[in-house]
């Protein structure tokens, strides 16, 4: 059985050969830590966590890298130049550093808490200055980008002569420059002026005397623009040429659009053999953003005390609800379809745990051989479906299948001894590894009270923040949603909280 993957860039599936037999090198675009992890982050994280997870069954030996983004990030496209990190430090009264350390390890928990595998390596943009401008000397070198008033800025246009721009994305190089000329002439956008044409974009950006991130350069102090980052670590770590670039479907244009051009120019080739993308998640319908109100963070998610939940869910239930889609389908958040989604994960854990305890004797010869087939195929599929671009909901479909079966032979309405020893012990086994190993589901019993401390003690420490900083609103909010959730918190004379359950 052989792995297919749905390719973005030639838009079909196609059969998954490595590069380097026995080997997988992968790259997934990481967090923008300006900021606290939130329902977005959940799906490519734990999609691509399958894909690690499954590669390493195929016998692979996996290099997963997942980069942090600590510094710039600021956004060309229809905004002003903006660094999410210092802008996001100067509002919290913090340093950069410090802010980008909260955030990464609020970030590292969440992953912890949907039982993600940790990546191989986890590079950060500030780590990697050198390799930035190293790459940024070698574009200008070969003559497509261009340095002005200590800016650097990919020049699009040349490079569109030479070489296929836009085919992962789709865009058409002059549709890019109408749109970006007519936002130039309705906006006053900063640096847009200075650009030869409005669809290059910057590589290094100069840094204004107030900017807090900057580092010295040859065309002056300033900061790396977003797609070098990417550029840079992927090809430190995993080489000129890699297997398997991932991301959400929003980083299509023009982040991944950009690393293709860069990579292309350095290094004489596109940087990924494959390039995989989840879809996008919508809440209610609609899409997530803070105009909406209903951007959930994952502790909001985790706590219930966002008011577009009625409880708390747990990690292994949205992790659960996402692998029920298939990564490249649109998937649609809402309270029902949690709480659905834990009424169904409850019940396959259930069959689950009947199974375990399951026993016969050894019967080679099953009385119902249709029966014994039956059972069969459906665990062969498993790794058929999963072979066909990590068909997840395909796999999980089949273990509903045998649920019934299974406690229909606890309850003795079929009689156990109707299959084959060998067919039981294969049903424990493989409902076994893809529900635990491929998929990294975990009882949400067994881990409630795991979940819940580090949960109340995370939304303690973020009470007493606000407490400190005199914003009582958020003080007093924390306290009333817990309570109202049957939480009892109790303020310590010596300045510490304590809580109970009521």
């Amino acid at each position: 059985m052989a792995l297919s993957i749905y390719n973005s860039f030639s838009r079909k599936k196609e059969l998954f050969e490595p590069i380097t037999a026995g080997y997988a090198g992968m790259y997934v675009c990481g967090p923008t830590v300006s900021g606290e992890s939130h329902l977005g982050h959940a799906r490519p994280y734990i999609t691509f966590d399958i894909v690690n997870r499954y590669l390493q069954f195929k016998k692979l030996k996996v290099r997963y890298v997942r980069n942090i983004t600590d510094a710039g990030h600021f956004e060309e496209e229809g905004r002003e130049a903006e660094d999410k990190v210092s802008k996001k430090a100067q509002l919290e009264r913090m340093e950069p550093m410090e802010l980008v350390q909260k955030y990464t390890n609020l970030f590292h928990w969440a992953m912890k808490q949907f039982n993600c595998i940790e990546p191989s390596i986890e590079p950060t943009a500030t780590g990697h200055i050198v390799e930035q401008i190293g790459m940024i000397e070698d574009i200008i070198a070969k003559g497509y980008a261009y340095a002005i008033n200590g800016s650097v800025y990919f020049d699009v246009k040349k490079y569109a002569a030479n070489y296929d721009y836009g085919k992962l994305s789709g865009r058409v190089l002059e549709d890019l420059i109408d749109a970006g000329n007519r936002e130039v002439v309705s906006r006053d956008l900063e640096g847009q002026n200075e650009k030869r044409d409005t669809a290059d974009f910057a590589l290094w950006k100069s840094a204004p005397p107030e900017h807090i991130m900057r580092w010295k350069s040859p065309w002056g102090e300033g900061f790396p623009g977003w797609h070098i980052e990417c550029s840079a670590m992927a090809t430190k770590y995993l080489g000129a040429n890699f297997d398997i670039h991932g991301g959400g479907m929003d980083l299509l244009f023009p982040h991944h659009e950009s690393e293709i051009a860069q990579s292309t120019i350095c290094n004489h080739s596109a940087p990924a053999k494959y390039w995989m993308h989840n879809n996008m998640i919508t809440i209610n319908g609609r899409k997530m953003g803070k105009s909406y109100n209903n951007v959930i963070k994952l502790t909001e998610l985790f706590s219930g005390s966002h008011p577009l939940l009625s409880q708390p869910f747990h990690p292994m239930t949205i992790r659960f609800f996402i692998l029920q889609s298939h990564y490249r389908s649109p998937l649609d958040f809402s309270n029902d379809a949690l709480l659905a989604s834990e009424k169904a994960f409850k019940r396959l854990w259930e069959a689950f745990e009947v199974l375990k305890n399951l026993s016969s004797e050894n019967n080679e010869i099953a009385s119902d051989k249709e029966l014994d087939e039956k059972i069969n195929n459906w665990l062969n599929e498993f790794e058929l479906f999963m072979d066909d671009d990590f068909s997840s909901p395909k796999v999980i479909a089949n273990m509903f299948e045998l649920s019934p079966l299974i406690n229909s032979f606890k309850d003795g309405i079929i009689p156990i001894k109707s299959i084959s020893h060998h067919t039981l012990h294969l049903l424990k086994e493989k409902f076994k590894f893809f529900l635990e190993d491929i998929f990294g589901l975990i009882s949400i019993d067994s881990n409630n009270n795991q979940i819940l401390n580090p949960v109340m003690e995370l939304l303690l420490d973020l009470r007493k923040e606000a407490k400190l900083k005199k914003d009582f609103a958020t003080s007093d909010k924390i306290r009333n949603q817990l309570t109202a959730m049957g939480f009892v918190i109790k303020d310590e004379k010596d300045g510490g909280t304590s809580w109970g359950i009521g």
